[in-house]
C-alpha cells in the first residue's frame, strides 16, 4: 500500500494534469432560468397565436404572443426572428370561456371562472425529439359579484403569464 501512494506522490503532477483534461473536457451549464437549450440553436421565432376561440376577445391574439415572445427574450440567449426560428412557436387560442363554480344556497354561482386554452405547436431545429404539438389551458377565479369587464384585463394577464410559463417549461426546460 505504501508502494501505491508513494507511486501517487511522484505523478502528483500527472495526476492533476490528468484532473485537468477531464473537468475541462465536461461541459456544465448553468441557468437560473431552468432553460437546457442545446448550444446551435441560436434563434428562436413566434408566430402571431391568432384567435379561434368562439368568444374572442380581441387583444387576446396580441397580448399572448407578444407574451411568449418577451419570456423567450428575457430568459433565454436566443435572439429572435421573423420565422423559421431554431425554436420555432406558432399556434391559436382555441378556447375564452367563463363558466360558474361555487354554487351558493340559492342556486347562485358565488365564483366564476376565466379559462383561456391555446394549441402549440413547438419545433426543435436543434433537437427534434424535444417537438410537440399539444393544448395548454389555464383558469382565474373571480367573485360573481365582479362584473368581468371590471377584472378581465388582470385575470387575462394572469392566466397569459401561466400559459407562457407552461408552455416555456415544456420547451426548453424540459422538467
Amino acid at each position: 500500500m505504501q508502494h501505491f501512494f508513494y507511486h501517487i506522490k511522484q505523478n502528483k503532477t500527472l495526476c492533476l494534469a490528468l484532473c485537468s483534461l477531464c473537468v475541462a473536457g465536461c461541459s456544465i451549464k448553468y441557468s437560473f432560468t431552468g432553460a437546457s437549450i442545446a448550444p446551435a440553436a441560436k434563434t428562436f421565432s413566434v408566430q402571431t397565436f391568432p384567435n379561434m376561440a368562439p368568444l374572442v376577445m380581441p387583444s387576446l391574439s396580441a397580448s399572448f404572443t407578444d407574451a411568449l415572445t418577451m419570456k423567450m427574450l428575457t430568459n433565454t440567449r436566443l435572439q429572435q426572428t421573423e420565422q423559421d426560428g431554431d425554436l420555432a412557436f406558432e399556434g391559436e387560442i382555441t378556447n375564452y370561456t367563463v363558466t360558474p363554480q361555487a354554487i351558493t344556497a340559492e342556486e347562485m354561482a358565488a365564483q366564476n371562472r376565466l379559462t383561456i386554452a391555446v394549441h402549440v405547436k413547438f419545433a426543435n431545429a436543434a433537437d427534434p425529439t424535444q417537438d410537440f404539438d399539444k393544448s395548454f389551458s389555464q383558469y382565474e377565479d373571480y367573485p360573481s359579484e365582479q362584473n368581468l369587464s371590471n377584472v378581465e384585463a388582470e385575470l387575462i394577464t394572469t392566466i397569459t403569464e401561466k400559459l407562457v410559463e407552461d408552455i416555456f417549461n415544456a420547451a426548453v426546460a424540459n422538467w
